[in-house]
C-alpha cells in the first residue's frame, strides 16, 4: 500500500509540474537570456591595443582581457563594406550567397544603381521624410534573429538599432520586431511601417532627449590635455577633412551653429556612439529584453566611428579622443547589462564590419608607397579609351564597387566582340599604376592570383548582382579620400577586425587561429542550441563553447 501511495504522488507531482512549466521554454532555451551584438562601425583591429593603455579597466581591456578574444579574424570577401559587413556578421555567409554585395549596385534588369535597403513599399515611422522607406527584402538568406524565431515559435524579441538604416536593418533580419535608425534631417530615431505603425512611447522619450540635451554635443573638446595624445599624429595635418564650419582641423570643434540647421552633424560626433547606446539601454528596459521565458537579441552598431573616420583618417587626435569617449560608454553599457540582468544571464560579442586604410599622404610621410584613384579622371579615361578603341563608350554600363558592368544587351549579340571588349577593356585598366589586377569574374578559378584574394573576389560574386570585371588596388591605394580615409579593399588593414565573445560563462582567453566574420553566427547559433542561419559557412569558435 505504501509502495502505490508513493507512485501515486510521484506521478501527481510529476503532472503537477508539467502543467506548472508547459509554457516554459527547455533547458537548452534557458542560457543565455539575452544576446547582445555590438559591431562597431570601421574599426580596426589595432584599435584595441594601440590606446590600450588609456583605456579604462571596465571597456575595451575588459573584453580583452575577460572575454575570448579571436586575435586574428578577418573578412573573407571584397569589397568591405558596412551593407555587406553587417550582414555577414549575422548571417554567417558571404555576399555571393546573401546577396549584399555593397552599400548599393548597379540592378542590371532596372539599369540603375539601387541603395541596398530602400524599399518603397513601406513607409516611414516616426518623421515626415522618406528615410524609413526601406526593408531587408534585398537580403537572400536568414539571420541569426530569424531562426532564433523560427526554433521558438516567434517568442524572442529580435531587435536592431543603429544611426545607419542598413546597420540596424539588415542585422535584425526579415523576421525582427524592429529597427531604429536616425533621422539627420529631423533629428529624430525612426523606423519603417515594415515593423510598425508608430513609434513606442520609449523611443519617442528618447527623440525629446536628443533634442533637449543636444548641448552636450555643441563642443568636442579632448579628454585629456592635446600632448598627452602620443599614438596620434599632430592635430593639425593636411591629409584630414575640417567641419564646414571650420578652416582647419583642430580641436576643439564648435559645432553648435552646425546643428542650428541640420542634426546630421550629431553622426559625426562622439556623441552619435553614445546616443546610440542610450537608445539601446532604453529599449532593453521598456521591452524587457533578456527578461522572459526566451531568448532575444539586440543587435547595436555604433555608425558614428565610421564617419568620423572617413573625415579625419586613422591616425588623428579625433580618432584617438573618440575611441576614449567610447571606452567610457563601452564600460557604463557593460555595467548596465551586469545590474539589468547579471553577467552569466547574456553573451556579448564585439566586432567591426570592416577596418580602414592609412591615408595615402600619411603613408607617404613615411616613405610607405600608396597614392589615390580620382574616380572623376578614372571615368574620363575609360570613357576616352572606349570611343578611341570601340567609337562607343556605351558598352560598359557602369562601374560599381570595383566591378565593371559591360552593356550586355549589345554584347550578348556578338561573342566576338564581347570578348574583344573584355580583353581590351582589362589590358587598358592594367595600364594603370594603382591597378594591382583585373580578374574575369566569370573566370575566378582560372585567374593567375594569390590563393587568399581568389577565395575572397569568388565568396563575393553573385552572379545576379555582380558585374563583369573585378578591379583590384594595389596595396595603400584607395579611390578618391584624398583626405581621410576609406575601406573596401581585400587588404589586412580593411579586414583585420575585432571578434570578442563575452559574458554567460564563456572563458577568458585568446585564438591566434584563422577565423572568418562568419564564425560569429555559427558560434552565436551553437551557444544558443539554434540552426545556424541558412546560407551560413562559418565553423564554431570552439574556445568560446567551453565553459
Amino acid at each position: 500500500m505504501k509502495k502505490i501511495l508513493f507512485i501515486t504522488l510521484v506521478f501527481i507531482s510529476i503532472v503537477s509540474f508539467a502543467k506548472k512549466n508547459k509554457n516554459q521554454p527547455t533547458a537548452t532555451q534557458q542560457q543565455p537570456k539575452l544576446v547582445i551584438g555590438l559591431v562597431i562601425d570601421q574599426m580596426r583591429w589595432d584599435y584595441l591595443y594601440r590606446f590600450h593603455d588609456k583605456y579604462t579597466s571596465n571597456g575595451f581591456n575588459l573584453l580583452t582581457e575577460k572575454g575570448y578574444n579571436c586575435e586574428f579574424a578577418h573578412y573573407n570577401y571584397v569589397p568591405t563594406y558596412t551593407a555587406p559587413g553587417h550582414t555577414s556578421i549575422y548571417t554567417g555567409t558571404v555576399p555571393a550567397v546573401h546577396g549584399i554585395i555593397g552599400n548599393g549596385w548597379y540592378d542590371k534588369i532596372s539599369k540603375k544603381s539601387i541603395y541596398c535597403v530602400t524599399d518603397d513599399n513601406f513607409n516611414t515611422v516616426g518623421s515626415n521624410t522618406d528615410a524609413g522607406n526601406a526593408s531587408p527584402k534585398n537580403m537572400l538568406t536568414t539571420t541569426i534573429g530569424d531562426e532564433l524565431k523560427i526554433s521558438n515559435a516567434n517568442k524572442s524579441k529580435v531587435i536592431g538599432i543603429a544611426i545607419k538604416d542598413r546597420s540596424a536593418i539588415l542585422p535584425a533580419g526579415h523576421a525582427a520586431d524592429a529597427a531604429y535608425w536616425f533621422d539627420g534631417k529631423t533629428g529624430k530615431w525612426i523606423s519603417s511601417t515594415y515593423y510598425m505603425k508608430s513609434l513606442p512611447n520609449w523611443v519617442e522619450t528618447q527623440n525629446k532627449i536628443i533634442q533637449q540635451d543636444k548641448f552636450d554635443a555643441t563642443k568636442w573638446e579632448t579628454l585629456l590635455a592635446l600632448q598627452d595624445y602620443h599614438e596620434s599624429t599632430e592635430d593639425n595635418v593636411s591629409w584630414e577633412a575640417n567641419y564646414d564650419n571650420e578652416s582647419a582641423p583642430v580641436f576643439a570643434h564648435d559645432v553648435e551653429a552646425l546643428l542650428e540647421d541640420d542634426h546630421d552633424i550629431l553622426k559625426a560626433l562622439p556623441y552619435g556612439n553614445t546616443m546610440t547606446l542610450n537608445l539601446a539601454k532604453a529599449c532593453i528596459q521598456h521591452e524587457n529584453l533578456g527578461k522572459g521565458n526566451f531568448t532575444d537579441l539586440l543587435c547595436v552598431s555604433l555608425s558614428s566611428t565610421d564617419i568620423i573616420g572617413h573625415q579625419f583618417g586613422c591616425n588623428a587626435v579625433e580618432i584617438e579622443d573618440m575611441y576614449l569617449r567610447l571606452d567610457k560608454d563601452i564600460a557604463s553599457f557593460i555595467a548596465f547589462l551586469d545590474n539589468q540582468l547579471g553577467r552569466d544571464n547574456y553573451v556579448f560579442f564585439l566586432t567591426a564590419d570592416h577596418g580602414a586604410a592609412n591615408n595615402a599622404s600619411f603613408l607617404q610621410s613615411h616613405r610607405i608607397p600608396a597614392g589615390n584613384e580620382i574616380s572623376k579622371v578614372f571615368k574620363a579615361k575609360m570613357d576616352s579609351f572606349l570611343i578611341a578603341e570601340f567609337n562607343n563608350k556605351n558598352y560598359i554600363e557602369s562601374i560599381s564597387n570595383q566591378q565593371v558592368f559591360f552593356n550586355h544587351d549589345v554584347l550578348d549579340k556578338d561573342a566576338a566582340l564581347l570578348e574583344k571588349v573584355k580583353q581590351k577593356t582589362t589590358q587598358f585598366l592594367l595600364s594603370f599604376e594603382e591597378i594591382a589586377d583585373v580578374i574575369d569574374l566569370s573566370a575566378v578559378e582560372q585567374a593567375t592570383l594569390v590563393a587568399p584574394y581568389k577565395m575572397m573576389i569568388t565568396n563575393s560574386y553573385n552572379k545576379n548582382r555582380s558585374g563583369d570585371l573585378y578591379i583590384q588596388l594595389q596595396p595603400a591605394w584607395m579611390s578618391d579620400y584624398i583626405q581621410g580615409t576609406t575601406h573596401g579593399s581585400a587588404y589586412n588593414y580593411d579586414t583585420h577586425i575585432p571578434m570578442i565573445f563575452f559574458g554567460n560563462h564563456i572563458p577568458a582567453g585568446k585564438d591566434y587561429s584563422q577565423r572568418y566574420i562568419s564564425d560569429i553566427a555559427a558560434t552565436i547559433s551553437a551557444i544558443l542550441k539554434i540552426q545556424e542561419p541558412n546560407g551560413c559557412i562559418g565553423k564554431p569558435v570552439e574556445g568560446a563553447l567551453k565553459k
